[in-house]
């Protein structure tokens, strides 16, 4: 009888394995959906604190009882044209730029925020002047001499929105040219580095 029981109990074992398994998956494409979703950088704009081909966890959930603040590192759609760096209004060279085009990318960034709704926002030197405050900023690359650098006139994030920059300054296609992000297309917060071994911890 135990021989017998057996043999009725393989095809059973076979259901809860895939059953176990389906639950598994469903289970992890859910907490990616709702929770945390895994992000790899892509370039180097977020040198030094994030590297090339690093991997990071991104909360989904942090913004629906918080809101953004400045040093959030957040992945967020840039507006359509921001591989081109179009702005959607004109504006003085010397000035970041104000307003986005209307319409999110479906590619994803990843970038500090620097200016939140209300802020007075230019740039020093690559360093973010927030409300007449130059912001200390060391974790930032040195941003080369150039017009991406130094944008003396500022403009006001507006209601809503927040303007966002890369870390490695000089290497980075961010707000100062297709400005700042509606809190819409922010899609969460990234908060650990988990690969490679020696760069894990908290962000």
């Amino acid at each position: 009888m135990l021989r017998h029981e057996g043999r009725r109990s393989g095809p059973r074992s076979v259901i809860e394995l895939i059953l176990i398994v389906a639950l598994a998956l469903g289970l992890a494409l859910l907490i990616q959906a709702v929770l945390v979703k895994p992000y790899r950088i892509p370039s180097q704009s977020m040198e030094p604190t994030l590297r090339v081909g690093e991997r990071v966890l991104v909360s989904r959930v942090n913004y629906h009882v918080s809101d953004p603040d400045r040093g959030d590192i957040v992945v967020f759609h840039p507006p359509t044209g921001a591989d081109g760096n179009q702005c959607g209004a004109v504006h003085p060279p010397d000035q970041p730029c104000p307003r986005p085009t209307p319409q999110h990318s479906n590619v994803n960034f990843i970038k500090r925020i620097v200016a939140v709704p209300g802020d007075t926002l230019a740039i020093q030197d690559g360093h973010a002047v927030v409300n007449g405050r130059v912001q200390k900023e060391d974790f930032t690359n040195p941003c080369a001499p150039g017009g991406q650098c130094n944008y003396t006139r500022p403009i006001k994030i507006p209601p809503g929105y927040f303007f966002m920059m890369g870390d490695n300054r000089g290497q980075s296609d961010d707000s100062r040219f297709w400005g700042p992000v509606p809190r819409k297309w922010i899609i969460g917060q990234a908060f650990f580095s988990y690969w490679p071994v020696e760069r894990i911890g908290f962000l």
